[in-house]
């Protein structure tokens, strides 16, 4: 059978289970859990999943991801729908993950259904990833040989615009203690080594350093223990910042000049400097071939994409799924939730991740990611021209 059947019958579904689909992402939502401790998530999902004829296999390789699959190998083309369900401390879903783990349950059921329909060959997987905001669980499903035999992978991210080509950099979370020597701050401060002075003075060197920095660089952090009481001089005092760059080549520069930067501090003021960079995320790589394909499907149903002059010099963070996208083709687009100027990481946008807003725009782009999928599934020569673009990128 042609796609073009195949997507209807994707679209239908998808809308026949509306209601359902919103009372999963408000389960999500309503409970938000930190990265790795996403257990209301993972079993609410995974429920449903099964529920609704899905092979699924509950603590996949970690504790709160999950693999659900319809079809079998050999048979086709083997797609993976990511979806992602941790929040942010202190602010729930201020980066939509519940309206993630939505979209890609609902892009499983549009597939499931097409392929049911019509005997179409191809193994569908829907993937929970969890702890995307900093722990790195895609790494883990990664090292853990998840997606050698996937063919492509694919998931959509709520933001305040719509691209299928987003700028994700490369990121990585350096760690920084100081360690100094304490002391009564008012009797005998010339026996002390103040820690802190040595975190301030860390801080400020990595803060001038910014006029030096290339525009798409960023490097953010905060100061996470200050010392004890002010009457103490401080023997231990800890940072995390967060490195960005377009690239992990530009990365690893600037972890080299914010090394030095630590050095000097601890220099300057006596104390010794324990520095430690945590695992790494790597920018998106976005397949052409398949985003255009996306694009296409999106805008078929009405989806409007930001100018790229809008997109200019717009940095949409980083995520896990860029190391994905290193192993096997992959596709990251940024969608619009129905609130302007509604930021990621916001209280705003944790609002809005739970608003009725959201939804036609998160039903949208599940209905996109379905259609893009019977699209690999049905066409032959264009699964040939994705593998090829990724080949080509492999080499570089």
């Amino acid at each position: 059978m042609t796609a073009k059947p195949m997507k209807k019958i994707a679209c239908v579904e998808i809308d026949k289970h509306a209601d359902e689909l919103n009372k999963l992402s408000q389960a999500i939502w309503e409970k938000p859990e930190l990265n790795f401790k996403e257990v209301n998530a993972h079993n609410v999902l995974t429920d449903f999943l099964e529920k609704h004829g899905f092979e699924v296999e509950r603590k996949y390789k970690l504790n709160t991801a999950f693999r659900a699959v319809f079809g079998k190998d050999g048979t086709g083309p083997h797609v993976a729908i990511l979806c992602e369900y941790d929040a942010l401390p202190e602010i729930g879903h201020a980066c939509g993950h519940n309206l993630i783990a939505e979209l890609g349950v609902a892009a499983g059921l549009g597939v499931k259904a097409a392929l049911q329909a019509t005997g179409a060959g191809g193994k569908l997987t829907v993937l929970g990833t969890p702890a995307e905001e900093g722990g790195g669980g895609k790494l883990d499903l990664i090292n853990a040989k998840v997606f050698d035999d996937v063919d492509i992978a694919m998931m959509a991210h709520p933001s305040p615009c719509v691209t299928a080509f987003p700028t994700c950099l490369a990121i990585v979370a350096c760690n920084i203690k100081f360690h100094g020597k304490a002391s009564h701050a008012a009797g005998f401060p010339w026996k002390g080594v103040n820690a802190l002075d040595a975190a301030v003075l860390c801080y400020q060197n990595i803060s001038c350093l910014r006029q030096q920095m290339k525009p798409d660089w960023r490097v953010h952090g905060i100061i996470n223990n200050g010392g004890a009481k002010p009457n103490i001089i401080p023997e231990l005092t800890e940072l995390e910042y967060y490195l960005r760059a377009p690239t992990d080549a530009e990365l690893n520069v600037l972890k080299e000049k914010v090394s030095k930067c630590i050095e000097a501090a601890a220099t300057a003021t006596g104390c010794t400097a324990e520095c430690d960079f945590d695992r790494a995320y790597t920018n998106v790589v976005t397949n052409k071939t398949l985003a255009n394909a996306f694009v296409a499907n999106a805008e078929s149903l009405g989806v409007e994409f930001t100018p790229q002059e809008q997109l200019a010099g717009l940095a949409m963070g980083s995520t896990d799924m860029g190391n994905v996208t290193y192993v096997v083709p992959g596709i990251h687009p940024m969608y619009y939730v129905g609130v302007k100027d509604c930021l990621n990481h916001t209280r705003e946008f944790t609002t809005v991740a739970g608003s009725p807003e959201a939804q036609p725009y998160t039903l949208d782009m599940g209905k996109a990611l379905a259609m893009t999928a019977i699209d690999v599934y049905t066409s032959p020569d264009m699964l040939s021209e994705i593998t090829e673009e990724f080949k080509k990128f492999s080499k570089n």
